[in-house]
């Protein structure tokens, strides 16, 4: 009966649907978009892969050392080291607060509560991640395919509303991409189970300087679709 839960639990938590702000954010994809990097499905597909081995894989990590029990102070600590881009700290903590909003009122825990009073500003959302797959009762490889997922399917979903690409053909994408999702969580569980002994240095640490550049010039914007 647990796993059977469990599975409806992962189903729950990595639904587009569920109430955590990810819809309003386009991961990237609408500053891409507007510097020409993204014209159609096999650009978004280069973009998305990309996107899955430097920010996916350092959010799987995260995720999946919350799941494990990891201290999540340090771990928010770094997950700011490893985001140089301010606006993205910043979109990162406002997710990371609207998904916890979403997590207590679905799977109430004192260690939610707990983390919320102490990030009231919100804590990284990777970091918010893997604690509600740990309420949820899920693992650490749960939480870090919620986390590649939304770092594909994201960017995948925004570029249908802002270039009106065929959502059969984005589907397609985010489906070849599957099997690199699977090596991604398993290299991401694999880093998180080292923290107990090494610390969060032993956390994949990779970097997509163009997503940064691109995140800060949005930012800017005065008139753009997503918030980041």
């Amino acid at each position: 009966m647990k796993t059977v839960v469990s599975r409806a639990a992962l189903l729950v938590l990595a639904d587009g649907r569920f109430p955590a702000g990810g819809h309003a954010h386009s991961g990237g994809a609408e500053a891409a978009v507007k510097a020409g990097r993204i014209t159609g499905a096999a650009d978004l597909e280069h973009f998305c892969r990309g996107r899955l081995h430097t920010v996916g894989l350092v959010a799987a990590a995260l995720a999946a050392a919350a799941a494990l029990g990891h201290d999540p102070a340090e771990l928010d600590a770094a997950a700011d080291a490893r985001t140089s881009s301010p606006a993205l700290r910043l979109a990162a903590r406002r997710l990371g607060r609207q998904l916890m909003r979403a997590a207590r009122a679905t799977w109430p825990a004192a260690e939610l509560d707990s983390v919320a009073r102490e990030f009231p500003k919100g804590a990284h959302q990777p970091v918010v991640l893997g604690l509600a797959a740990r309420a949820a009762g899920l693992g650490p490889d749960d939480a870090a395919y919620c986390a590649v997922y939304e770092s594909v399917s994201g960017p995948a979903t925004a570029t249908v509303r802002l270039l009106g690409l065929d959502p059969f053909d984005v589907t397609a994408v985010l489906a070849r991409l599957a099997p690199e999702l699977d090596r991604v969580v398993e290299r991401a569980v694999a880093a998180a189970r080292l923290v107990a002994a090494d610390g969060v240095d032993a956390l994949p640490a990779a970097s997509a300087p163009l997503l940064e550049i691109g995140a800060e010039a949005h930012a800017a914007w005065p008139v753009r679709l997503f918030a980041s």
